[in-house]
């Protein structure tokens, strides 16, 4: 693959370390800097040869490539800089804090053509990929129907450590929901309306700990979602998919299940059944379960973001589609906040009106 691409991880918190980390253990890569302001140039803990420093300019103007793991409302501000610096970019999702910021950042870095890989790394996950190319294929017909759940209990000592996340933008909605949404995109395609209510009565924060929220999409479909950081289940993408071993698993749960007019898979069990012959309630289904094979979906997103950097791939996860889950999200917001359907736009208000 020729000399190794030299990258800058920007932000040293729990991702960007995990980052950092993955960065050292790629053959393809070196990790040449590490920009945090609240970092001694002096820390070890990156190994030698990374240099520490709060200089984002400099450590852009000696890389390939960079990797943002700030907090939200900075991401934006490093991306820019980096598409100034004509260096492509992997940026932690969401995508921004506000819509106008991600909105600006698609428009930047389209104008510049440097790319920007967008950190929704479930993208990557083989169970996804497997579900998603299942339902493009046709085999479950037309998609109908879309149920979906991230139910989970958070414990006391989350909020405990950041009493932030009991106050507004800390609930599940902002925190959690924005992962299941691009996932549903990725398999679904486009959201393009919402309708949703919720609650704080469990844990009675300022914030809402579940909400329930109607889609649907572009295709005709609809679907129903229901999500909760106050709820003792194992029905959540994290516990259900057994990617991540710090959660405990139930492997014999679905998050996600899509029935269409010839078939239904249930995601991440895998379950497919479809109609051989005629589509009917009175007839046999075929009931097979979709081979995988497992790998790290954050190893496979920075083998992707290596391809990205080299020009030899277009980003997975563009900046449009980072821009369109944080929108669906905030729709989500809004339709809870008012109790009405909220449509969400696609593309930029500069795109030319489709023909």
């Amino acid at each position: 693959m020729g000399q190794k691409l030299r990258i800058a991880v920007v932000g040293a918190g729990l991702i960007g370390r995990q980052h950092a980390q993955r960065v050292r253990d790629h053959p393809q890569m070196e990790l040449a800097y590490v920009v945090d302001p609240f970092l001694q140039p002096a820390d070890a803990a990156f190994g030698p040869g990374t240099i520490v420093t709060a200089d984002l300019d400099k450590a852009l103007g000696e890389v390939d490539g960079a990797i943002f793991a700030t907090p939200n409302a900075l991401h934006c501000e490093g991306a820019l800089a980096a598409v100034d610096a004509g260096v492509p970019a992997l940026v932690e999702k969401p995508i921004a804090d506000t819509l106008q910021a991600a909105e600006r950042m698609v428009a930047v870095a389209e104008a510049a053509d440097v790319p920007l890989l967008i950190g929704h790394h479930r993208r990557y996950s083989p169970l996804l990929d497997a579900a998603a190319k299942a339902v493009a294929s046709g085999a479950l017909g037309n998609p109908v129907a879309v149920m979906g759940s991230a139910l989970f209990h958070k414990p006391d000592d989350y909020f405990e450590a950041a009493p932030w996340r009991r106050e507004a933008g800390g609930g599940p909605i902002l925190i959690n929901l924005i992962h299941d949404v691009d996932d549903l995109r990725a398999l679904c395609g486009e959201i393009v309306r919402v309708q949703a209510t919720s609650s704080n009565a469990t844990r009675g924060f300022a914030v809402e700990d579940t909400a329930a929220i109607t889609l649907t999409f572009a295709n005709g479909a609809l679907g129903t979602f229901i999500i909760s950081d106050a709820a003792a289940s194992g029905r959540s993408w994290e516990q259900t998919s057994r990617e991540n071993p710090s959660y405990d698993t139930a492997p014999d749960e679905d998050c996600y299940h899509i029935a269409g007019t010839r078939g239904s898979i249930s995601v991440p069990t895998m379950r497919l059944r479809t109609y051989e012959g005629k589509a009917s309630w009175w007839e046999p289904f075929t009931a097979t379960v979709l081979p995988i094979r497992r790998q790290d979906p954050l190893d496979l997103q920075l083998d992707h973001f290596a391809a990205v950097v080299r020009r030899e791939a277009e980003p997975k996860v563009t900046a449009r589609d980072g821009l369109q889950s944080l929108r669906v999200v905030q729709a989500v917001i809004e339709a809870a906040r008012t109790g009405q359907p909220v449509n969400v736009p696609l593309g930029l208000p500069a795109d030319p009106a489709p023909s």
